[in-house]
């Protein structure tokens, strides 16, 4: 199957004052029809650069450096300013973490998602109307004709962000970019909206990365996960072997820091150290100074080495168990 989105050594660098730092390094994946790949990592590793970038949306001083962004079967890095904005919204949509990104406090949410179809389709406002309601039935809204006449701060936050779902699903897109949608949500609303968006994956077809720090949210959503440190992607697989047989010890620490998979009160194995800065990454593996596995050969770069279904940035993988 042809993959909805293929990103082939996406690289984007930012000048700053201790130098270039390279935020998203090297980083490749592609995302089938109806998958829901999950991007995961700790504050810093690159996930939401990751998808601000295949979005065209880094400003100065960042830069994408290299690589390809195939979205079916179109190159978004090299498409002109215009050609780039006419496919966000309409083949690739991004959903922020806060929804009010994306929703304009002083328009009605009618209003608002009825200007964003115009933008790519010439049609009547009335017909535009139509298919806003149809978007918000589609994610679960009752009542969509009345909060289409709604304004945002009347709604609650996770009624806030299925209309920002809904505002991303108005053209069909071939994919959608979703940047922690749920963090700020109660866990009962998160639930319910990652079990709306696994729904619509198998429904529409859409491709969906799903950005996220939590591997609980993933383990129960995704089809396929990354796992991203220091701009790298180091480990990638389907949900079930990358969660049931992680083979790098950056991932099997994450899991191991997971509260439900220990007896209550005991206490939370923890990764050594911190997420190193960017502008000072150790030679060769960025994780070799916090890994219980390093030694001399870490201080060179792993290759990516593929084990069974899945594939594993590390000189060292894990034995499966």
């Amino acid at each position: 199957m042809t993959a909805a989105l293929d990103v082939k050594g996406l690289t984007t660098r930012f000048d700053t004052r201790a130098g270039t730092v390279t935020a998203v390094d090297d980083v490749s994946f592609s995302v089938e029809p109806g998958r829901i790949m999950g991007l995961v990592g700790e504050s810093g590793s690159g996930k939401s650069v990751t998808g601000f970038s295949i979005l065209g949306l880094i400003d100065e001083p960042g830069r994408v450096t290299g690589g390809q962004v195939m979205v079916e079967d179109t190159d978004l890095r090299t498409l002109s300013p215009d050609a780039l904005r006419s496919m966000r919204g309409r083949k690739v949509s991004m959903v922020f973490q806060d929804p009010m990104m994306t929703l304009n406090p002083v328009l009605r949410i009618g209003d608002q998602m009825a200007m964003a179809v115009q933008v790519h389709e010439a049609m009547p406002k009335a017909k535009a109307l139509e298919r806003a309601r149809d978007a918000l039935g589609t994610v679960g809204i009752p009542s969509p004709e009345e909060r289409l006449a709604a304004y945002p701060h009347q709604l609650s936050g996770g009624m806030r962000q299925r209309v920002a779902i809904a505002t991303a699903l108005l053209h069909g897109p071939a994919v959608i970019i979703a940047d922690e949608p749920t963090t700020a949500l109660d866990v009962s609303i998160q639930g319910q909206i990652l079990a709306e968006v696994r729904r619509l994956a198998d429904e529409t077809r859409t491709a969906i990365v799903w950005i996220t720090h939590d591997l609980a949210v993933v383990s129960s959503l995704a089809d396929d996960i990354c796992v991203m440190y220091a701009g790298k992607i180091v480990e990638r697989g389907t949900a079930e072997e990358v969660i049931g047989q992680p083979r790098h010890p950056y991932t099997r620490g994450l899991l191991d820091s997971v509260p439900g998979q220990h007896e209550p009160g005991a206490r939370l194995p923890q990764i050594p150290g911190s997420t190193p800065q960017l502008s000072h990454l150790p030679s060769g593996c960025p994780f070799r100074n916090r890994c219980p596995r390093a030694t001399q050969v870490c201080a060179t770069l792993p290759p990516f080495t593929s084990i069974g279904g899945h594939s594993v940035l590390c000189h060292h993988p894990l034995e499966a168990s």
